[in-house]
């Protein structure tokens, strides 16, 4: 599994990342975590707003922060 933030080091971003870490913790999964502030990078994935969670290529959130709760759901998927 690969995760990626997409973001450029914003307030959100950096909520995102520990929502994420915890939804991890809390599923006891080791996965390691890619952010990434390229903008051509982030527009690739189609993401205009920052920030953006890829879960294994995937888009599953713009431009919002998801709780633990929905991240873990995402996860688990």
């Amino acid at each position: 599994m690969e995760i990626k933030i997409l973001g450029t080091g914003c307030p959100k971003c950096e909520k995102l990342e520990k929502n994420l870490k915890v939804a991890l913790k809390d599923l006891d999964l080791e996965v390691k975590i890619i952010k990434t502030d390229n903008l051509a990078e982030i527009v690739s994935y189609g993401v205009m707003t920052t920030p953006g969670l890829v879960i294994d290529d995937q888009v599953k959130t713009v431009g919002k922060v998801p709780s633990v709760k929905e991240i873990k759901e995402m996860l688990s998927k």
